[in-house]
């Protein structure tokens, strides 16, 4: 196993099914801050449902088509990075993230995701990476820039919810802007 330092206080490691009862735990904390700006399916409401979330991952990840990594501080799942999909016969990526309320404004999601992102291009090959989110998620849309993303365009009521079809935001980055 490994684990990657972002502070004093903080590391990215893999998010594994066995970690279920923290994640739950972690996504019990967000719930309610999150569920606005992320699929029903990545919610968890129950050790069962938390384990699949992460085994569906780890499937991912043995099929070389994404993956997941929480980030602890001090100790605790706080949130976590992850490739929605990783495809590197296209060259092509979605990556994505959640945090608790309580660790945000620490630059966790942009230094973990940039963890993620350097070993997708340089390791991987992977050319394009995507940042899709709802819009209006401004955090998401702040953590995309900071990446140094551009938005591509908007998928006008591309995704259905609880209030209607919403808007989605495509931010990406090509590897050479990344190795720049």
């Amino acid at each position: 196993m490994f684990a990657r330092p972002l502070t004093d206080d903080a590391e990215l490691r893999p998010l594994e099914p066995w970690h279920s009862g923290e994640f739950l735990a972690n996504l019990d904390r967000c719930r309610e801050h999150i569920s606005p700006w992320v699929g029903a399916s990545f919610v968890a409401t129950d050790a069962e449902s938390a384990r699949r979330v992460l085994q569906n991952y780890a499937d991912r990840w043995a099929r070389d088509g994404g993956g997941i990594w929480g980030i602890w501080q001090r100790g605790t799942l706080v949130g976590g990075v992850l490739f929605v999909s990783f495809d590197t016969t296209s060259g092509v990526c979605e990556a994505g993230c959640w945090l608790e309320p309580a660790a945000e404004g620490q630059g966790l999601v942009t230094r973990a995701a940039r963890v993620v992102i350097d070993w997708a291009v340089r390791d991987r090959g992977i050319h394009r990476v995507e940042w899709v989110t709802k819009a209006g998620n401004e955090r998401s849309i702040a953590v995309a820039r900071r990446l140094g993303m551009r938005r591509d365009g908007v998928l006008r009521a591309a995704a259905p919810g609880p209030d209607g079809r919403a808007d989605m935001e495509v931010w990406s980055v090509l590897a050479p802007e990344w190795t720049a």
